[in-house]
């Protein structure tokens, strides 16, 4: 398994996260913030980067999707076989939750990247026979469970996770990077391990200024939710700790661990995710210099095989430098038409199969998945359906794919859903409407390249960043979104796709504008996008390459990997 492109001293940037896409039949994800996570390893590995990964085994995984006639969404656990992807090494640590001892052990998945360097993704799990049987499953669910169960699942990772590294002999590490704030317990195993070094039971603000030297802090979400915050009574039951509560340059929050701002006080370089993103961050954490760095993603993984295959004949070389693709704009347009119509019909085919629905190729189709959170507004589409109607009875026929999961909790996500499929009941005659359950790595692929245009409708400024819409640009397929997140740095309106509403700078609410977001689609889905699509082929053919060009050169993980670089990892 360990060979010189994987040898332990060489690492000196350990990367934590949640969660993590690795394999389609690793379901160690629930959406973006995990696929963003699997993007950047890969890329690490592409650019040899002396990276190592950290996350949970997720043994339960996120979960299986089903949706009933009427709607409603139920879960199932989505176990897999790790023994089938991993590796278990020989290395356990002890860990301490509530008192009791808990051993921590790991399995080992290998990331090759395009020159045959290796970053290792370690997953921890604490499925072991010495555990209790309750400890036995914290490692099970992603996201599952109550306060108690995360704050403990947090614990192995950030804990368990700087315990095993060292363990294994990484010696190195001179950067742990903390991909949102479930990580950040990691920074409180440094703060011990610097006070050890020193001499001392207790760390100093000595100690905190040597670890701030060597965190990197990514903040992922301006939603409220998104920031896990756990009342003080419960994290000394669990960690067992008083006294570093009086270190309040580190625990700054009243009443709470918010671990957010642990992050926050304990990283030297913190990050939003879009340019917008950092501005909103800024906002609402004042104290502090947040800078942004755009996410991307993965090219390798992301463009579709007819898409991969064009640019292997076309631009040679793309996979190792992915700036080459804004040469797309050399592809012939016709070629460019060629290979989506592949890949549509391979969507179609799916859609057809699956759904017992009865989609057509030569029909204007529109994508949206994304995890149903009601700020997606993923039935904004639908704010009108009779208006939607007229649309086609003026401008021709439609078709809309949608997918995405709702947190087993989030029982507003589960009636947007709902909504949805009321939706798809009351168009049946004018509009084909679909949801597809179990949106995950390989529904994604064949989603981004086969529709005709993907929808976008966060509400401002909630949307952090958003990659999906950044994959579709890579296989030709233009946005119609609001503008927020990574779009606003993205759209030339008409060049590589069009926006929703307008571009007014919102504070951390713009509530009330569903009404005007709905009628702006509408007009621009009338008398823009489908006259576009029908009426204009070569046009519209033009926009795909420059999507590509444009948008699919620059919003990568490579792109975004090398800022990290020159921001955050070597300076």
């Amino acid at each position: 398994m360990q060979d010189d492109t994987t040898a332990y001293g060489e690492r000196s940037i350990a990367y934590f996260s949640m969660e993590v896409a690795l394999d389609p039949g690793m379901p160690t994800y629930s959406g973006g913030l995990g696929i963003l996570a699997g993007d950047t390893i890969k890329a690490a590995a592409d650019m040899k980067l002396p990276m190592v990964a950290v996350t949970l085994i997720h043994r339960k995984g996120y979960l299986n999707q089903k949706i009933d006639n009427e709607g409603w969404q139920t879960e199932e656990f989505a176990d897999w076989a790790v023994d089938h992807f991993a590796q278990e090494i020989p290395v356990s640590v002890p860990i301490t939750i509530e008192g009791r001892l808990v051993v921590v052990r790991a399995w080992v998945y290998e990331v090759k990247g395009t020159g045959g360097y290796v970053v290792p993704v370690y997953l921890l799990d604490t499925d072991i026979d010495v555990n209790n049987q309750w400890d036995r499953t914290i490692t099970d669910h992603l996201y599952g469970g109550d306060q108690h169960y995360r704050l403990c699942q947090e614990v192995v990772l950030g804990s368990g996770g700087v315990r095993l590294l060292r363990t294994l002999g990484y010696n190195n590490l001179e950067r742990f990077h903390m991909n949102e704030g479930h990580s950040s317990l990691l920074a409180l195993e440094l703060l011990d391990a610097e006070a050890g070094r020193a001499g001392r039971k207790v760390f100093t603000h000595q100690e905190v200024e040597l670890v701030r030297k060597k965190c990197v802090f990514t903040t992922h979400t301006p939603v409220r939710s998104g920031h896990d915050q756990f009342p003080l009574d419960l994290v000394k039951a669990v960690l067992g700790r008083a006294e570093i509560f009086d270190m309040h340059e580190v625990f700054c929050c009243e009443g709470v661990l918010n671990m957010t701002y642990l992050a926050l006080n304990l990283s030297h370089y913190v990050n939003g995710v879009a340019k917008r993103h950092g501005e909103i961050s800024q906002l609402m954490f004042a104290r502090y210099r947040i800078d942004s760095i755009t996410n991307g993603v993965h090219v390798g993984r992301w463009a579709s095989e007819f898409f991969a295959g064009l640019f292997d004949e076309h631009i040679p070389g793309w996979r190792e430098d992915n700036f080459d693709l804004r040469y797309a704009l050399k592809i012939p347009k016709e070629v460019i038409w060629q290979a989506h119509e592949k890949a549509k019909a391979q969507l179609i085919e799916y859609v057809n199969t699956t759904s017992n629905a009865d989609f057509d190729a030569s029909v204007f189709t529109i994508g949206f998945a994304r995890r149903a959170a009601t700020y997606k507004r993923a039935d904004l589409l639908f704010a009108d359906v009779e208006r939607l109607k007229t649309i086609v009875n003026n401008v021709g026929p439609l078709q809309i794919v949608f997918a995405g999961k709702a947190h087993p909790q989030d029982v507003q996500g589960k009636e947007v859903i709902k909504r949805i499929i009321a939706a798809k009941t009351q168009l049946k005659d004018k509009v084909q409407v679909v949801y597809l359950p179990n949106y995950g790595i390989e529904l994604a692929k064949l989603l981004i390249a086969g529709v005709d245009v993907w929808l976008n409708t966060p509400l401002p400024p909630l949307e952090a960043s958003g990659t999906s819409g950044m994959k579709a640009a890579l296989n030709g397929v233009p946005s119609l979104s609001v503008l927020d997140g990574w779009w606003i740095e993205g759209c030339i309106e008409g060049v590589t796709g069009w926006s929703i509403g307008n571009d007014e700078k919102t504070g951390i609410s713009a509530e009330g504008t569903d009404g005007r977001d709905a009628d702006s689609l509408y007009d621009k889905l009338e008398h823009v996008v489908m006259p576009t699509f029908y009426e204009q082929r070569n046009a519209f053919t033009e926009i795909m390459r420059h999507a590509i060009a444009l948008n699919g050169s620059f919003f990568t993980a490579q792109r975004m990997l090398q800022q990290y670089v020159q921001k955050a990892y070597f300076i």
